[in-house]
């Protein structure tokens, strides 16, 4: 699937004490990538809602390779990597705008739930070929 991308600008009340972003705050740019590569494939909450599911992390691991400091600009590519019954499997890589470094690479399991219920699910057969479409228009 090719990586969506999105531009995130660091904030001064996100660093630590060192001066560079907080290692938690990445959490947060990983997952505002997630949703909006999740609206461009046109699945908003209210798609989320008609589904009557919606997705949980279960599973995060981040790898922190360089800092970023506060008015450094963020690219934030994400991808997701398999879908299979209620698992996808989502990469993501941030880097500096413009820059080849990596920052930052993780890899979350989220884990699509019935919101009644609060049990998995499989995933959306409508929503699998969606996020296919995109990957092979791209």
């Amino acid at each position: 699937m090719q990586p969506f991308k999105t531009k995130i600008r660091v904030r001064y009340h996100e660093m630590d004490p060192l001066g560079h972003v907080n290692n938690a705050v990445y959490q947060h740019y990983l997952e505002q990538a997630a949703i909006e590569h999740s609206e461009h494939c046109g699945f908003t909450l209210e798609r989320y809602r008609e589904l009557g599911g919606v997705y949980v992390l279960r599973r995060i691991e981040i790898e922190y390779l360089r800092p970023a400091i506060a008015g450094d600009t963020l690219e934030v590519a994400t991808w997701v990597e398999k879908m299979r019954g209620p698992r996808a499997i989502r990469r993501y890589e941030i880097r500096r705008q413009d820059e080849e470094d990596l920052l930052v690479t993780a890899e979350a399991t989220w884990v699509w739930i019935n919101a009644a219920t609060m049990r998995p699910q499989p995933i959306p057969k409508e929503m699998i070929a969606a996020f296919n479409a995109l990957s092979s228009n791209s």
